[in-house]
């Protein structure tokens, strides 16, 4: 959402709570700046955020301020906008607290702070006593988290480029996301690619350049049953095998893995054996590959050996 459609909203929203009666649309026009003077274009956005606000839960009501009139009016009931006296348990606002503290340096973090704010302004007070010594803490310091976060609240699809474990360069990727997860100190998203018609996942610290969006909000649909941390969790667990074989030069005395499940190893003079094994088209294979720094050495395919060649460089860099 905008930024001016949002400052937009919150203007309806302040002066239909303030009002004493029902406030026909010419009344809002004349109130709200952001409206264009057009009237068919006005119709047209003040039925959008009418919308809107019904979407977001505000209880916006129509009705007549007395027999006579002839236009419908909108005002917000203060009694049913506002939220109950909040009771919670000591141990309760400690969860809270935490969860909070957990997105403490996270692009989530001033929502959190304002959550733990409102919840003190209603009388909510955090007991630190309650809370463990040792409390977790969650980064998201990938340029895609923020725009892939929107785009699943928003439920909309998006676009970006992906570079695929195994691959040197970038392909452009259609998604409509379903969730962002958290995984083993890794964020993933999944959802539906558009392009190979199937469920996908995909490692934010993979995507490539700006994630844009490429549809209207609300026209995501995330299937019912889905568990997105079901989805990430065997994604991971179970890498897709390629029918080529990858061909590595690996120092003697290291790779211990790699040997292990290789299916032929080969010496290569007095320090080195060249291992052939299956190449898992996993996402965390270029980077495990990498890992072993100078002792090992990808030969093929050439993909492989380009994508560990740039990561490299890219750690360098």
């Amino acid at each position: 959402m905008s930024k001016r459609r949002t400052e937009r909203l919150l203007s309806i929203v302040v002066l239909l709570l303030s009002a004493r009666r029902y406030l026909t649309a010419e009344e809002i026009r004349a109130s709200v700046h952001g409206y264009p003077e057009q009237d068919e274009s006005f119709k047209r956005m003040f039925e959008r955020d009418k919308e809107e606000l019904r979407e977001l839960g505000i209880p916006l009501e129509t009705g007549l301020t007395n027999p006579l009139d002839d236009e419908t009016g909108y005002r917000i009931s203060r009694q049913d906008y506002e939220l109950p006296e909040i009771h919670l348990e000591a141990d309760e606002a400690a969860v809270l607290g935490i969860a909070a503290r957990v997105w403490e340096r996270a692009a989530l973090a001033g929502a959190a702070a304002g959550a733990l704010l409102k919840l003190k302004a209603a009388g909510v007070e955090n007991d630190n006593s309650k809370t463990p010594g040792i409390e977790p803490r969650l980064t998201t310091q990938e340029p895609a988290f923020g725009p892939l976060w929107e785009a699943v609240r928003d439920r909309r699809p998006v676009t970006f480029s992906y570079r695929a474990p195994g691959r040197a360069e970038p392909a452009r990727r259609v998604l409509e996301p379903w969730g962002v997860v958290n995984r083993r100190g890794h964020w993933y998203v999944a959802g539906f690619d558009r392009d190979r018609k199937e469920t996908r996942v995909f490692r934010l610290s993979r995507v490539e350049g700006p994630v844009k969006m490429a549809g209207r909000p609300g026209t995501v649909t995330v299937p019912e049953g889905t568990d997105v941390r079901e989805l990430v969790r065997d994604w991971n667990r179970a890498p897709i095998l390629s029918d080529e074989p990858a061909t590595l030069r690996v120092r003697t005395g290291a790779g211990y893995n790699l040997r292990k499940y290789g299916k032929s190893i080969e010496p290569d003079g007095a320090d080195w054996d060249i291992v052939t094994t299956t190449y898992p088209k996993a996402d965390w294979y270029t980077d495990y590959l990498a890992s072993f720094g100078a002792d090992v050495v990808v030969l093929g395919p050439p993909e492989l050996r380009q994508a560990v060649v740039k990561h490299l460089r890219g750690v360098l860099a």
